[in-house]
């Protein structure tokens, strides 16, 4: 016969073992997002794709006059700029690397060309001397970057303070105005159809497009990926790194200038103080879209979707009547559930 201690033994390992197994049947949220992730590995777009659809149902459920052409027409104007911006950023970010001085750049082109047309320069020469500038900040970026090998933060840092001060010096704080309408063509509209369609998104899609070819579809683009996945086991493949940085910064350079001609488009004046948040806000639109901080995996494509996100956003929290301090509070929550997301997907790929 079993003793009183012993049966009370028993009971205790029945009831442990019994608490264990149940432990053991109960998925945790790690691996209940599992299957999420893998998904999320494999295709990083279909994380801002899904986000995107959501934001759309549920501010059309929210405002009456969300689900509109006119306001979704709007959202594209008021995301063409931080959109191109972004796909400059995105060359940048897959390189391992970050860009704080795209915004400064764009602003510093937009008002040289809008200073050089005005004073009676031809418009495609002043277009010209802006995009040339632009890419000649990328190259100096790329030089410091590729060359002597200083982090891309400390350098892009340093570089939109020179910018932002240069551009000080050059308008002396004030906007230059009464810009001839050739140089404003992409804030016009186009028929198509029948319908009227403003030029820069359209613009800003072209730019999308030609950048995805780039990357997916050329040698160039596997040794941006190459370079930004590991840089080291990429020269010793035979690739030149250094140029590849190079050719990257001043391709991203010229995507700022052409981000330049919009702003200008959009709101007629070359204004020095313009554009102050949109270098962090190109980066949210990377991060959201699905682009790895650490370099080596992203794509264009959701960037663009990213870009559309925080357009969304801000227009649909602004009908509804929230405060714009919330809108950049909400913007920040979704880089860090973004940042969260790439961490683990990337955990998941090892």
């Amino acid at each position: 016969m079993e003793s009183a201690g012993e049966r009370n033994h028993l009971a205790g390992v029945r009831m442990t073992t019994s608490q264990t197994t149940q432990a053991k049947e109960r998925p945790g949220l790690r691996q209940a997002l599992t299957p999420v992730l893998d998904v999320l590995a494999r295709n990083p777009i279909l994380g801002p794709l899904f986000g995107l659809a959501l934001l759309i149902i549920f501010f059309s459920v929210k405002s009456p006059v969300f689900f509109s052409v006119d306001n979704f027409k709007q959202i594209l104007l008021q995301s063409m700029e931080v959109g191109t911006l972004a796909v400059g950023q995105t060359l940048i970010i897959i390189t391992a690397g970050i860009d704080l001085s795209n915004g400064a750049i764009m602003v510093f082109g937009s008002v040289v060309m809008a200073k050089l047309a005005v004073t009676g320069t031809p418009v495609l020469v002043a277009i010209g001397a802006g995009l040339g500038l632009t890419m000649a900040l990328g190259l100096v970026n790329g030089l410091i970057v590729a060359r002597i090998r200083l982090p891309p933060f400390i350098v892009t840092l340093g570089m939109l303070n020179v910018v932002y001060a240069s551009t000080l010096l050059y308008t002396q704080g004030a906007a230059v105005d009464n810009l001839p309408s050739n140089l404003l063509a992409l804030g016009a509209n186009i028929k198509i159809g029948g319908a009227s369609v403003p030029v820069g998104p359209l613009v800003m899609i072209a730019v999308v497009l030609v950048a995805w070819y780039a990357l997916t579809q050329t040698p160039w683009g596997k040794h941006v990926y190459a370079t930004g996945n590991n840089l080291e086991a990429a020269r010793l493949t035979g690739i030149d790194t250094s140029r590849v940085l190079l050719s990257v910064y001043v391709l991203a350079g010229l995507i700022y200038g052409i981000a330049a001609l919009l702003i200008l488009g959009r709101t007629t004046v070359g204004d020095p103080n313009g554009g102050q948040t949109d270098n962090l806000d190109s980066i949210t639109a990377v991060v959201i879209g699905g682009t790895s901080l650490f370099g080596g995996r992203g794509s264009v494509v959701g960037t663009f979707i990213g870009a559309l996100i925080v357009g969304v956003i801000r227009n649909g929290l602004t009908l509804i009547g929230v405060d714009a301090l919330w809108q950049t509070f909400a913007t920040g929550v979704l880089v860090v559930v973004a940042v969260a997301l790439d961490q683990a997907t990337r955990r998941r790929r090892r």
